[in-house]
Parts: C-alpha cells; sequence; structure tokens
C-alpha cells in the first residue's frame, strides 16, 4: 500500500544528505545497501513541543488524507511540520481524534500504533510500549499519572481529514 504524501510511518530521526535537506521516513535516503560518509552522517534527534489545540485556537486546518486512508478502529501518523500527529478513526469514522504520536513516558513515536478502546465511556489509545492509557478527548493519562498527551481537533469535509493547528 502506497501511502499519501503525508501520512508518515512514524518519522524519529532526521539522516542528513550532503547537499540537501532531508526529512526522513524509516529509511536511510541512501538506500539500505549504501552509506555516507561517517563524517557526514551525523544522526540528531530532533526537539519538538507538543501543545494542545482547541477549536478555538484553531488558525489552520491541515488536510491530512483522505478518510479512507485511516484503518478502521485504529491510527496512522501524520507528519505536520516537525510535528508527528496520530489520527485515530474510532468506531468506524463516526469520532476522529489526533493526538501527539510521541509517548512521554517512552519517548517513542508510537502512539499511531497503540490499541484503541473505552476506559468507562472515555475513548483512549494504549501505548504499545508500556500499556499507558490515554484519553482521545482530552490526552489526559488515565492511570493517573502526570505525563498527559497533547491533543487536536479533527474535522472530516468531503471525503478528507483535517487537524486544527494554531500556527
Amino acid at each position: 500500500m502506497t501511502l499519501p504524501k503525508n501520512l508518515a510511518r512514524c518519522v524519529v530521526r532526521r539522516y542528513p544528505v550532503p547537499g540537501e535537506a532531508y526529512q526522513g521516513n524509516n529509511h536511510d535516503p541512501a538506500g539500505p545497501n549504501e552509506s555516507h560518509e561517517d563524517t557526514e552522517m551525523n544522526t540528531s534527534e530532533e526537539t519538538v513541543e507538543y501543545k494542545t489545540v482547541t477549536g478555538q485556537n484553531v488558525k489552520t486546518w491541515f488536510k491530512a488524507a483522505k478518510v479512507e486512508d485511516f484503518p478502521v478502529n485504529g491510527g496512522a501518523c501524520v507528519l505536520y511540520k516537525n510535528l508527528q500527529v496520530a489520527v485515530f478513526n474510532f468506531g468506524h469514522g463516526r469520532e476522529w481524534y489526533a493526538t501527539q504520536n510521541l509517548c512521554p513516558h517512552k519517548q517513542q513515536m508510537i502512539l499511531a500504533r497503540g490499541m484503541i478502546g473505552s476506559k468507562q465511556g472515555e475513548p483512549k489509545v494504549a501505548c504499545p510500549y508500556h500499556k499507558k492509557t490515554f484519553s482521545l478527548r482530552t490526552g489526559k493519562n488515565l492511570d493517573g499519572q502526570e505525563c498527559d498527551l497533547a491533543t487536536y481537533p479533527v474535522k472530516v469535509e468531503n471525503g478528507y481529514v483535517y487537524i486544527g493547528f494554531s500556527e
């Protein structure tokens, strides 16, 4: 399956290519059997700050992808500028949610691959690494710990999923 341009398989690191800017996507741009000179292969993790956006704060509605590009009762990672956002199609397209893709506990870009369900009527995602659960509505850690998720408004129009951002 070919993913639309904005859907990513969870970008974690950037691998600079000599002479050009590169935003990676799980593979080295030189290819699996090629490598760059050691002096030019500086891998660095990007520092990104995720902040919750409410409907009132939206300045940009980002056209993420077609509705059918998202798994039913599952999530997919969308890349917006330098942010990885996990978008969840909850309940056969009746409810849509978006959170940061970064697990605040393990600092891994993994939440789009988390298990979704509900806890006492609250839609939630569980991190596949440590099973900590977060509200898809509010981002609150449902296990009572302090690390919460940033959330983003989502709307569906004309067969496309849009994510709201404040910048």
